[in-house]
C-alpha cells in the first residue's frame, strides 16, 4: 500500500535589533522584542492557526485515518507559549488524538550538529523534554534542523537513541534510488533513513499558484492521481515543507487550505494512506544502505552548507561562536545560556549570505555580519568575565566532567527518591485497604 507522510516544520527566530558598535559592554539586550511578537502573531494568525485548524478538520473527516507529523524547535515554542498560547492548545489537541507525531529537532535552530557534537548532544536532549513537559510525548524520529545530515551525524544520533532520521533527497545522494523508499543509514542497519520527496514538496510550498507551473491549476484529486499513478506501490511520499507554505508563500486566496482538507478523501478513495514517520519506518522494510559523506541540508541548489558557512563572514561567525561552546556549558547564567541558545539560530547566518539571504532585514550580508558580530562581540565578554579565555581548554574540560559527574549523581539521587516515595505511597494505600 502506497502512503503519503506529510511535516510541517515551524519555526521564526527572535528579530535582532540594530546593535552598534559603542552598545558593546553597555547594553546586554540583543533583541527587538515589538518586530519579533509582530512576526510571529502575523505567521499565527496567517499560517500556523489556520494549518493547524485544517489538520483538526482533516483528522475528523477521515476518522483518524489522515496523519502527519510537526517540527518544532524549543526556541519556537517560547515564543508561541508567550506570544500566542492559544497555538499550544491547538497543538495539545492534535496530539491528542494520536495522529500527529511531534518529531526531535536541536533546542535552538542551530546547526550544532556540525559544529558543535556536545552542544548539539545538549539540545536534543533539551527539547525532548520540552516537549515531554508540553505534550506529554517523548520524540523518536529526528528532524534535524535544515535536516541536516551526514554519516557522522547519524552516529551521533544513534547514539542518542534516534533510530529514524529524516533527510534530504538530494540527488548527489540518492543517484538513481528512489526516495518513496526507506533506507539503512551507515551507523546501524536498524536505524532508518526517510527520504523527502523534493518534487512534491517544492510543488506545494513554491509552486502551488504558480501560472507557469506546468502542473497548474491544482487540485487535490489531481495530485492523489499523480501519486497513484506511479509503479511504486509499497512506498511512501514523503512531503515535509515549512508551514509558512501555507497562507505565507501560498496565500489562502490561492485554496491552499481547500486542496488540503480535501486530500484524504481522494487518497482514500484511491486506497493511498497516511502516516507519520515512525509509521512508516515500523511499516516499511528498508532497501538498501544511503551514505552521505559530507553534510548535506534541505537548503539552495547544492543541498549543502553553503547557504550558511559559504564565505568568509559566516565562517568567522561560526569559529567565533562556536570557539566558546564549553565555557557556555559550565556557565551558571541563565540570561546569558538563553542568548547562546538564540544566537546559534541558522537563520543569522543566512543573511549573511550575499546571494541568497533569506527573510533577512538587513540591506546586504556585510550589515547583517556587522550586526551579529557587535552582538556577539558583547555575549563573548560576559561569558569571558566568567570563564576567561586565559583559563586552559584542558583545566575548563576537567571541570566540565567535574560539573556533569555532580549533575548526573543529582539526577540518580532524584530518581532514588521519587521511586522511594512511590514506594512509600503504595505501601500507605494497601495498609489503608487492610
Amino acid at each position: 500500500m502506497k502512503n503519503i507522510c506529510f511535516c510541517f516544520q515551524m519555526h521564526t527566530p527572535m528579530q535582532l535589533r540594530r546593535y552598534r558598535f559603542f552598545e558593546i559592554g553597555q547594553d546586554h539586550y540583543y533583541y527587538d522584542d515589538m518586530a519579533t511578537e509582530e512576526r510571529l502573531t502575523w505567521l499565527v494568525r496567517e499560517s500556523y492557526m489556520p494549518l493547524l485548524g485544517t489538520i483538526k478538520d482533516m483528522i475528523r473527516l477521515s476518522k483518524g485515518k489522515f496523519k502527519c507529523a510537526l517540527a518544532v524547535c524549543g526556541t519556537t515554542l517560547e515564543q508561541l507559549e508567550q506570544y500566542t498560547p492559544e497555538i499550544i492548545d491547538l497543538m495539545k489537541e492534535l496530539v491528542a488524538t494520536k495522529c500527529v507525531e511531534l518529531v526531535a529537532t536541536p533546542y535552538s535552530y542551530s546547526l550544532s550538529a556540525q559544529y558543535s557534537e556536545s552542544e548539539w548532544e545538549l539540545q536534543m536532549k533539551m527539547n525532548d523534554k520540552k516537549l515531554n513537559e508540553i505534550f506529554g510525548v517523548k520524540p523518536t524520529a529526528l528532524f534535524n534542523t535544515e535536516l541536516l545530515y551526514s554519516d557522522e551525524i547519524a552516529a551521533l544520533a544513534w547514539k542518542l537513541g534516534y533510530k529514524v532520521i529524516m533527510i534530504e533527497g538530494a540527488k548527489h545522494i540518492l543517484s538513481w534510488k528512489s526516495p518513496a523508499y526507506v533506507y539503512n543509514s551507515t551507523a546501524s542497519n536498524k536505524q532508518t533513513l526517510l527520504v523527502r520527496d523534493m518534487l512534491r514538496s517544492d510543488e506545494l510550498s513554491f509552486h502551488f499558484s504558480d501560472p507557469t507551473w506546468p502542473n497548474y491549476p491544482m487540485d487535490a484529486e489531481k495530485f492523489v492521481h499523480q501519486l497513484g499513478g506511479s509503479n511504486e506501490e509499497d512506498s511512501v511520499v514523503n512531503i515535509w515543507l515549512g508551514a509558512d507554505a501555507f497562507g505565507i508563500n501560498q496565500r489562502a486566496e490561492t485554496g491552499i487550505f481547500e486542496f488540503m482538507k480535501a486530500l484524504p478523501y481522494y487518497a482514500i478513495e484511491q486506497n493511498i494512506g497516511f502516516v507519520t514517520p515512525s509509521e512508516a519506518a515500523k511499516k516499511m522494510q528498508t532497501s538498501d544502505v544511503l551514505s552521505s559523506p559530507y553534510p548535506m541540508t534541505w537548503a539552495g541548489e547544492s543541498k549543502g552548507l553553503s547557504i550558511f558557512d559559504g564565505n568568509d563572514l559566516q565562517q568567522e561567525a561560526i569559529q567565533k561562536m562556536y570557539a566558546v561552546a564549553e565555557r557556555v556549558h559550565m556557565c551558571q547564567d541563565k540570561a546569558l545560556k538563553t542568548d547562546w541558545l538564540l544566537l546559534q539560530d541558522a537563520d543569522y547566518l543566512h543573511y549573511m549570505n550575499h546571494i541568497d539571504r533569506g527573510n533577512s532585514n538587513f540591506e546586504s550580508a556585510y550589515d547583517a555580519f556587522i550586526n551579529f558580530m557587535n552582538i556577539l562581540s558583547d555575549f563573548l565578554q560576559l561569558v569571558d568575565e566568567q570563564y576567561p579565555t586565559t583559563i586552559e581548554n584542558e583545566e575548563l574540560n576537567s571541570l566540565l566532567k567535574t560539573i556533569n559527574n555532580q549533575e548526573q549523581e543529582i539526577e540518580r539521587l532524584n530518581e532514588e527518591i521519587k521511586k522511594m516515595k512511590k514506594a512509600k505511597t503504595e505501601s500507605k494505600k494497601a495498609k489503608d485497604k487492610e
